[in-house]
């Protein structure tokens, strides 16, 4: 999938070697899939995050949540932050949609557990929202039970950003914004590990927005016509690494996020959901009936290289998310540019 990301336009974001694709992909057996309505009055859809090569429900990766900002409607987090591990995949989609979906990855998760022999009697779904209520005529809840079935259909490692699936119809520092991934390597014993970010941007003011330091906002608002706003927007984030951790590790892995959020200008208003989910492959609780299983933990003193990388995936994620996305007019005839047209434009 060849889009222009930030990096194409010179731009590198910290200093950590990235992985091969850049994406949250690179940690092995994460996949993505979208499905996008693209309508006159709909700009929306919903994206699906597969955590590992194994059906999670039997395998289940450790994980973490944590709440920045709560003025959000995720399902699934206390059971994760009880139990410090993930059954389900993650799904994506706009505020009102969130009971649809998680209806639909009931039935998915369900015909798969059949499918494999496998007694489903509960289960924890996982679905995170984003308002795209500027763009996509929200109260009609358009995105269905086959447009999640087509986005698990469609999961691949190199998956689209920007207005895609879930993202259509989101805006980021009032500009366009949507689906962003970035993702670092770290080095354990010698060995390579690596720490993945997909990001559901919808937040922000063009006002507060920095670009790799640089007050972008200030210098290219007076260049647009946009209007007065409040800051309601939220971002949710999906962190996933093999690096073995625990689960509380990975809840300080999650709360490095908001320092990635920051760096591109955000300052987490009252009516933004900044809500983080992550995952490590490298430790797996795996339903059997032996007693006890095999479980392995990085020490705490060498967790910094991972929050480092979590903090510049984060940033980069975000910024990816409006570069790859592309000019939107959307319902009642909002519109929303695009990061890359101003970069395209942007006096030499």
């Amino acid at each position: 999938m060849h889009q222009k990301r930030i990096e194409d336009y010179s731009i590198k974001i910290g200093s950590m070697k990235k992985g091969p694709l850049n994406k949250i992909s690179d940690v092995k057996g994460v996949l993505v899939g979208h499905c996008t309505i693209d309508t006159t009055d709909h700009k929306t859809g919903c994206t699906v995050v597969i955590p590992g090569a194994d059906n999670p429900f039997l395998n289940r990766p450790i994980c973490a949540s944590h709440v920045i900002n709560g003025f959000g409607k995720t399902t699934g987090l206390i059971q994760i932050d009880e139990l410090g591990e993930l059954e389900s995949p993650i799904v994506l989609t706009n505020t009102l949609n969130v009971g649809l979906m998680q209806d639909a990855l009931y039935e998915y998760v369900q015909h798969k557990c059949l499918s494999e022999q496998i007694e489903l009697k509960s289960f924890n779904p996982v679905v995170a929202e984003c308002n795209d209520g500027y763009l996509n005529n929200i109260t009609k809840r358009v995105v269905t039970k086959e447009h999640l079935f087509k986005a698990f259909e469609n999961v691949t490692s190199d998956f689209a950003e920007g207005d895609v699936g879930a993202g259509k119809g989101m805006s980021c520092y009032q500009l366009k914004g949507g689906i962003g991934s970035a993702s670092r390597m770290v080095y354990y014993d010698s060995k390579p590990f690596t720490l993945g970010i997909l990001v559901l941007s919808n937040h922000g003011l063009l006002k507060d927005l920095i670009v790799n330091g640089e007050k972008f906002g200030e210098t290219c608002q007076n260049r647009l016509t946009l209007q007065a706003e409040k800051d309601e927007g939220s971002i949710i984030t999906i962190l996933a690494t093999d690096v073995p951790l625990n689960a509380r590790q990975l809840n300080r892995l999650c709360k490095r996020v908001q320092n990635g959020i920051a760096r591109t200008g955000s300052f987490t208003s009252h009516g933004s959901g900044e809500i983080v989910i992550g995952f490590s492959t490298g430790n797996l609780n795996k339903i059997s009936k032996e007693a006890f299983q095999p479980f392995t933990a990085l020490k705490d003193i060498y967790l910094d290289p991972l929050f480092e990388a979590t903090t510049e995936a984060t940033e980069e994620a975000i910024l990816n998310s409006m570069i790859c996305a592309n000019r939107v007019k959307g319902y009642n005839g909002h519109f929303r540019d695009s990061l890359a047209s101003i970069f395209q434009s942007k006096p030499v």
